[in-house]
């Protein structure tokens, strides 16, 4: 199964042919775009792409074993998914990519942070690109720690 991949070959290796010719696409996209300094990998049974711990040591606060998330790829049961933490948490950068989207004249499927689509057409990939390019490994540390501060200052109160 996929979410038990030790490797993102493994991964591959274990959807049906649509899903894998899909991701691969949307995993190229991915690479091509990728701001130097994240890694890719296995993170939470998914495709994950993240700052390293060499990068960043403290990791993710949720279980600092991990590195810090930036997005990842997944196929469900009734869909595939961009977890896409560099859009989340960020008011300016979710406006632009949501306004962006829209003029793509394709549905958007989103949550939080998890762009569903269920064929490769649904996915505009240049925009996906072009939403990778703008948060280098920088720019999501910052407002990741600026977020964690946040949170604190919050519990205090």
């Amino acid at each position: 199964m996929a979410d038990q991949a030790a490797t993102v070959e493994e991964y591959f290796a274990s959807l049906p042919e649509d899903r894998r010719m899909a991701l691969e696409a949307v995993r190229k996209t991915i690479l091509k775009n990728l701001p130097k300094g994240y890694e890719e990998g296995m993170q939470y049974g998914m495709i994950g792409y993240y700052v390293p711990h060499s990068v960043y040591p403290p990791g993710y606060h949720c279980d600092p074993k991990q590195p810090l998330p930036f997005l990842c790829l997944a196929s469900r049961k009734n869909y595939m998914t961009i977890s896409f933490m560099g859009v989340y948490g960020d008011a300016e950068g979710e406006k632009w990519f949501r306004e962006e989207w829209a003029k793509t004249g394709k549905r958007l499927d989103m949550g939080k942070a998890c762009i569903r689509f269920k064929a490769l057409d649904d996915l505009p990939l240049e925009l996906v690109g072009k939403a990778i390019k703008r948060i280098p490994v920088r720019t999501l540390v910052e407002r990741y720690e600026q977020a964690l501060t946040s949170r604190k200052q919050r519990a205090k109160r």
